[in-house]
């Protein structure tokens, strides 16, 4: 009795095969969610702002804004205006924050979101 040396070659081949179709299927749903982000628009935007926030500030204002080596930003809306949390973004406050960590465009995403917080 001698084993056909095809048979595993074929199995191998056939679940390539699907393999195959599968993450084809995959890759072209996830083409058509790149080539239309406007579908979950406000959420991607939220989530970038806070990409923003978390690669540039929580390492002083902490990861949920409730301060850490600089003050606590969960209500920084009742003490101050989107524009003024704009300014100290951009220029930094004397002896503590520095300025120019963040571009302008990011700045004033910055001080839109931290200005709507609840």
């Amino acid at each position: 009795m001698s084993k056909n040396p095809v048979l595993p070659y074929a199995i191998i081949a056939i679940v390539g095969i699907f393999l195959v179709i599968i993450i084809s299927y995959f890759g072209v749903n996830q083409r058509e969610a790149i080539l239309n982000p406007d579908e979950e628009g406000a959420t991607t935007e939220a989530a970038d702002v806070d990409d923003i926030y978390q690669s540039n500030c929580a390492a002083c204002h902490g990861a949920e804004l409730s301060g850490g080596s600089a003050p606590d930003l969960t209500e920084v809306n009742s003490s101050l205006s989107e524009d003024e949390i704009k300014d100290i973004i951009i220029e930094g406050t004397d002896g503590g924050m520095p300025g120019g960590l963040v571009d302008n465009e990011q700045a004033a995403e910055l001080a839109e979101w931290l200005s709507e917080m609840e």
